[in-house]
């Protein structure tokens, strides 16, 4: 059974940093796509960041230059830079049943077959 658990999240100032940690178990499939996603209030949730093989890397254009996702063996990782108050939003790490190269678009919320629960980031102006 796959199992995504997110931690790391919290209210920082803007400017500020923080490194969002995704622990996976039960999924054997390394060289797969997995991806960061966020979800403000009222919008829909969206692809923030995702890593495949290689490792190829894929960012939202919102999110370039400032947030970098990373993976070992037994973790997904975000780590968030100069982080602005529109990146305030419930944060999920998920992962594909294919590489991340199959899908039109990596990005998409659709080309994910394991969630985990979220973790709240809160940035104030």
């Amino acid at each position: 059974q796959v199992q995504l658990v997110e931690s790391g999240g919290g209210s920082v100032q803007a400017g500020g940093s923080l490194r969002l940690s995704c622990a996976v178990s039960g999924y054997t499939y390394s060289s797969y796509c997995m991806g960061w996603f966020r979800q403000a209030p009222r919008k829909e949730r969206e692809g923030v960041a995702v890593i495949g093989s290689d490792p190829t890397t894929i960012l939202a254009d919102s999110v370039k230059g400032r947030f970098t996702i990373s993976k070992d063996n037994a973790n997904l990782y975000l780590q968030m830079n100069s982080l602005k108050p529109e990146d305030t939003a419930m944060y999920y790490c998920a992962a594909a049943r294919a590489r991340c190269g199959y899908f039109l678009s990596p990005l998409s919320k659709s080309a994910y077959n394991y969630w985990g629960q979220g973790t709240q980031v809160t940035i104030s102006s």
